[in-house]
């Protein structure tokens, strides 16, 4: 398991989502998801992961590698999100009739089934609102501008590509007036703040979390913001431009896994550099995140620090309940340190002793000895 007190000099990234009253967080080797239970306790499970790229190497190839971690990450996200009500215990309620014959009739599990459905139809979605209707005012402006020259094109995709980032907004300021919606996006911002606090090798806590900002240059708003702007460039220069709708919807679908690898190396080539440009190119992305990223509470920040020290160190040394998860009744449970800080911290409370075992006579140095224990066990 790789720890998350490496060296400055090679960083790992980790990353994370928000899920249901909780986050998800990434690691090499390993993902962790941490909900808040109405009860206040924080639940947490411990998976393994292996990377498509340590399987077959061709996956983890510039440009490659930005499809592949697209079309991962959208499974994994949808896992994660069922995992998370799993957690909370929202699916606990006995399923309906006609949920067991579809169960039974197509051999899976109903939260399988329904997370199946949810999958499709938010692909669905996403080509209706982001092709399919983008598509339908270019061609509309296709016949307004009869034409046919590089400007031209230039410009009606430029104008299709505005019409998808405003549909996005729209679509996230929608959903955020959703209550559950927008503490998601609370969780979202504690996600954010809790990797930026790892990547500055402070000690995980909400204090140290809380001085960060909520926006971060890896999140994927950013990444789909920069979809957005390099399919403009790609669809007018590779893209079917012609009278006919059918051709330019399937030209724009077919495009998209050049899009998704060259945003993917953009977006890692502008979180890694602090140039000038990289700064001025990063900043719109940003700004977008100010839709989808909200201050988190103080609870919500333990939640991710929970999520980041199981992803890192594995599971907290506790008994685990049947399906696997570990209760914590306070963040620093996660902690791998803690065993460690907490004897040291009951050492610097212990009467001082002289060398012969009896207790020392002159009680003015214990706090020199508690200085010195405790920077004993204190996190390097």
């Amino acid at each position: 398991m790789i720890k998350g007190k490496e060296s400055s000099s090679k960083r790992i990234d980790i990353g994370g989502q928000a899920v249901m009253e909780g986050v998800m967080m990434k690691a090499p080797d390993a993902i962790a998801v941490a909900v808040r239970k109405p009860d206040q306790t924080i639940v947490v499970k411990h998976s393994p992961y292996h990377s498509p790229a340590k399987k077959r190497p061709w996956m983890g190839w510039p440009f490659v590698r930005g499809v592949v971690n697209m079309v991962s990450m959208l499974a994994l996200g949808f896992r994660t999100l069922q995992q998370s009500t799993e957690m909370l215990g929202i699916l606990d309620e006995e399923p309906s009739k006609f949920e067991l014959w579809l169960s039974k009739k197509l051999g899976k599990g109903i939260d399988k089934i329904i997370m199946g459905l949810a999958m499709v139809l938010a692909i669905a979605l996403a080509i209706g609102l982001f092709f399919v209707l983008p598509a339908l005012f270019e061609q509309l402006l296709k016949g307004i501008w009869t034409e046919s020259s590089i400007g031209t094109n230039m410009l009606i995709n430029l104008l299709g590509g505005v019409l998808r980032i405003l549909i996005l907004i729209g679509y996230i300021l929608f959903c955020s007036k959703v209550p559950d919606v927008r503490r998601t996006f609370q969780y979202h911002g504690a996600e954010h703040q809790t990797v930026y606090c790892h990547e500055n090798n402070l000690p995980l806590t909400p204090e140290n979390a809380n001085g960060f900002s909520p926006l971060h240059p890896r999140c994927g708003t950013s990444f789909l913001l920069l979809v957005f702007a390099i399919s403009i460039i790609l669809f007018t220069l590779l893209g079917n431009q012609g009278s006919n709708y059918a051709w330019r919807l399937l030209s724009r679908l077919a495009l998209m896994p050049i899009v998704a690898g060259l945003s993917y190396e953009a977006l890692r080539a502008l979180a890694h550099s602090n140039t000038g440009l990289a700064r001025v190119l990063r900043w719109p992305g940003l700004q977008m995140q100010r839709l989808t990223t909200k201050t988190p509470s103080h609870d919500m920040l333990e939640v991710a620090i929970v999520a980041m020290n199981v992803a890192l160190h594995g599971m907290p040394k506790m008994e685990l309940d049947p399906a696997g998860y570990a209760v914590l009744k306070d963040y620093q449970q996660s902690d791998p340190l803690q065993p460690r800080k907490a004897a040291a911290a009951s050492d610097a409370t212990a009467d001082p002793v002289d060398v012969s075992g009896e207790p020392a006579a002159d009680m003015s140095s214990p706090s020199e000895s508690a200085e010195g224990d405790a920077e004993a066990g204190s996190v390097p």
